[in-house]
């Protein structure tokens, strides 16, 4: 019996013990911070927190220093007796120099910095209400880190680690924007988002194939929309934002408001914006090249070449856009969570500016008219999120979401009355659900299913605007559905407080059906339908080592893949004088090997050094070549002899690179950082030589000091971009002069360039700031490597933003 009595005392004493549970959160938001280190000076006492910010230190008991410490964050010292009197809750501050801590969604889950194995950037709403961009183009420009072409002003196509257009995926709240019909050449579906109703952005460079499947080669572009917040008291929570903003340039009218609203179980968000932009003003201190002097008006049918008053004046360029967001959420109880979003994006008619400069050999513009129709994007998602502890997870999130892109492209040539309209649009539906499962030793795995479908449907009409009659013309794609379907999982350990591993898999199946019938009678197709299917299996395998609190270190090498989509396989347009692209149902996936090393060191709290070099090799790679059509290698193309093109799955690319960024924390409340990025590509051509990637961009970069007081804001910076010579450009990009400077010897070549600007912001009241600023002070002359407009000159910007 006694035995047995002091087992059960010992079991009861077991059972009742509780240990010291001590809580570490981010001071402000409260968020709890996880794998902070907990340690005591010159022991082996040492320990850290786990997902929800919680560790017991019942092993600390009595100690008199006690250090709480995480990479990018303000240390703390504390006894166990002042830890005990603060009832063992500890907030930390973010520190003002750091590498970024926090990644929302651009890996589905909330994670810190020591998490991931890969570079991230984030932009966050603050830098945007400093910098106020104009566009989410813009917006991604203002990292540093993303090169962005334009190839009209209602355009922006970003370049990142030598990748671009349909090699860069966008995600808005997690949903995958890429559609079927996302094309090779130059994109700007980018500027259907709203920068106003964005709260932050998030660029996950290299290969995000695992998390979501094709298109992630070159980085995923995530963009966190304004969320509905719940409130944390009886009453219902209620605040909102007026902005207004102009701009000389192009003598910009935009108008945005948004208003919240919270209670315990129920949320909203509504915003709206509203952009007016006129045509561009380019600097006066440049390549005479880029001047616009004349331009073409048409009278009673007939097209004349006419004197532009003002060169600087890009005629025609501008445009006009609406957005309009709404969520609602709802939150039964701590486990249950629904949120539905609607979004709506719709442009004004737009130049393609590009096109309207390209000239004929006789001195006469080849297109009297050039422009894309209203492009249009509509979103429905569902998202439900449910957590709680079980064998399978411990969350759950399932994504529905349903897309609907329109898009049109009208062209007509110079004195010609037929105009050509290419309507398209596609219906995009797309299913995920992901689950997160913590699991012993301080492990996790993430795991999920994905199902995508994309419809395509497009016309094509022809109009004489002398007579006024329309027949049907050919289409640019085929009628065709895109689908896909995975499965994809990840591993993270963390092997000690100083180390974790990642590793990553994911297999898609993919399958395109495309039916030609429609272009038949006008193009010599020798196929009817199509019907492309295939696997693709990728992986990732990572390793983050913090030896120190100050010291952070990254290797991570990972595939990524392109599943060919519709306007690969099956479009049809002329893709340079005397050219045009004809459908290809042969292709195959594109493959991409990337391997990429990290270090970043803080130095006290006063500088920060971050350095990534990586190398993408991309297989199979999916390139314009040489093509026949029953044995032709030239057909008719709009009334001209043109030779026959196609893509191909005939080259490699090769990538390779530096990213740097430097911050320093300077007296007189300024700070100075700089981010530079060194890129060189290389490709596979024709005849098995070799020539510069057309998307890897010149070196860039941005520089900027920063004095920040109380309520003023003041940030003077400099963007800058290297140059190309005529040897230098890539190959296809030496048959677009017109888009160049011309160097002495008479060849195209694309000049470097560097701005000075400021912006300012100040709170002038409780609710009201005031943003200033002023771009290319020096009113340089410039249009960055690619593009088919020049930048804006010098231009003055101002915003008023109230908050309530």
């Amino acid at each position: 019996m006694l035995r047995l009595g002091l087992l059960l005392l010992i079991i009861f004493q077991y059972g009742t013990a509780k240990g010291q549970i001590i809580s570490i959160r981010e001071s402000g938001s409260e968020i709890p911070l996880e794998f902070v280190n907990i340690a005591v000076p010159k022991s082996k006492l040492l320990i850290h927190t786990n997902s929800k910010g919680e560790a017991d230190i019942s092993s600390f008991k009595g100690q008199e220093k006690i250090e709480i410490r995480l990479f990018g964050y303000i240390p703390v010292t504390k006894s166990y007796s002042q830890l005990q009197s603060d009832d063992f809750k500890v907030y930390i501050e973010a520190s003002e120099i750091n590498l970024q801590q926090a990644v929302v969604s651009a890996t589905k889950w909330s994670q810190s910095r020591q998490e991931v194995p890969s570079r991230i950037t984030t932009i966050t709403s603050e830098e945007r209400n400093l910098l106020n961009p104009q566009t989410a183009a813009d917006l991604l420009g203002i990292s540093g880190e993303v090169f962005v072409q334009k190839s009209q002003q209602g355009g922006g196509s970003p370049m990142i680690r030598g990748f671009s257009t349909n090699r860069l995926l966008y995600t808005v709240d997690g949903v995958r924007m890429n559609s079927a019909i996302f094309r090779s050449g130059n994109l700007h579906n980018v500027i259907s988002l709203d920068p106003f109703a964005t709260e932050s952005t998030e660029v996950f460079f290299g290969p995000g194939s695992i998390i979501y499947g094709s298109d992630a080669i070159g980085a995923v572009m995530s963009f966190q929309t304004l969320q509905a917040n719940l409130s944390n008291t009886e009453k219902t929570d209620i605040s909102g934002n007026i902005t207004l903003r102009t701009s000389t340039a192009n003598k910009e009218k935009t108008g945005h408001v948004h208003l919240k609203y919270g209670g315990k179980k129920w949320a909203g968000v509504s915003s709206i914006s509203s952009h007016d932009f006129d045509d561009l003003k380019m600097g006066s201190r440049g390549p005479v090249e880029f001047l616009r002097p004349t331009f073409v008006v048409t009278e009673n049918g007939q097209d004349r070449l006419v004197e532009n008053p003002n060169p600087k004046i890009q005629v025609p360029s501008g445009y006009s856009q609406l957005n309009l967001m709404q969520k609602i959420r709802f939150s039964p109880n701590s486990k249950w969570n629904f949120q539905y979003g609607f979004h709506f994006s719709e442009t004004s008619t737009f130049s393609r500016y590009d096109r309207l400069i390209r000239f004929m050999p006789n001195g006469q513009p080849r297109s009297a008219e050039w422009k894309y129709g209203p492009q249009s994007w509509i979103m429905n998602h569902l998202q439900v999120s449910y957590t709680s502890k079980s064998r399978a997870f411990d969350q759950m999130t399932l994504n529905l979401a349903h897309q609907k892109f329109g898009e049109s492209r009208i062209d007509r040539n110079f004195n010609n009355p037929i105009r050509r309209t290419r309507t398209e649009e596609v219906v995009a539906y797309s299913a995920n659900l992901d689950f997160l499962k913590n699991l012993p030793n301080i492990a996790k795995l993430f795991y999920g299913l994905e199902l995508v479908q994309n419809d395509v449907v497009s016309t094509g009409v022809d109009e004489n605007i002398s007579t006024g009659e329309s027949e049907i013309g050919p289409s640019r794609y085929p009628q065709a559905t895109w689908q896909s379907y995975a499965v994809y999982g990840s591993y993270q350990n963390k092997l000690s407080v100083k180390s974790l591993i990642k590793a990553g898999l994911r297999y898609n199946y993919f399958g395109l059906k495309a039916d030609f019938s429609n272009n038949l009678e006008f193009y010599p197709f020798p196929f009817e339908q199509s019907d492309n299917r295939e696997g693709a299996l990728t992986a990732s395998m990572g390793w983050v080592y913090t030896p120190a609190p100050d010291w952070t270190f990254h290797l991570n090498a990972s595939t990524g893949f392109r599943a060919p989509n519709v306007d690969d396989i099956g479009k049809v347009f002329d893709s340079e004088p005397g050219s045009v692209m004809v459908p290809n149902p042969d292709l195959k996936a594109e493959y991409a090997y990337n391997l990429e090393a990290n270090v970043g060191k803080v130095f006290g709290d006063w500088m920060m050094i971050d350095l990534t070099g990586y190398y993408t090799h991309l297989d199979n790679a999916l390139v314009r070549r040489a093509f026949s059509i029953n044995g032709q290698d030239s057909i008719l193309y709009d009334g001209e002899l043109s030779k026959v093109l196609a893509l191909q799955n005939a080259a490699f690319v090769r990538i390779i690179g530096l990213q740097a960024a430097l911050e320093i924390k300077l007296p007189m409340h300024l700070t100075f950082s700089s981010r530079l990025n060194i890129q060189k590509g290389t490709e596979e051509t024709d005849d098995g030589s070799q020539s510069p990637s057309r998307h890897a961009p010149p070196t860039f970069g941005v520089s900027r000091l920063e004095y920040k007081k109380e309520k003023l804001t003041v940030q003077l910076f400099s963007e800058y971009s290297g140059g190309f010579s005529f040897e230098e450009l890539p190959l296809e990009e030496r048959g677009k002069p017109e888009l160049y400077a011309i160097d002495a010897d008479g060849n195209p070549y694309s000049p470097s360039w560097t701005t000075l600007n400021i912006k300012g912001l100040y709170q002038a009241q409780k609710h009201l700031s005031i943003s200033l600023g002023l771009e290319n002070i020096t009113d340089v002359r410039f249009r960055s490597y690619s593009s088919g407009i020049a930048a804006p000159g010098r231009n003055f910007i101002i915003g008023l933003l109230a908050n309530f």
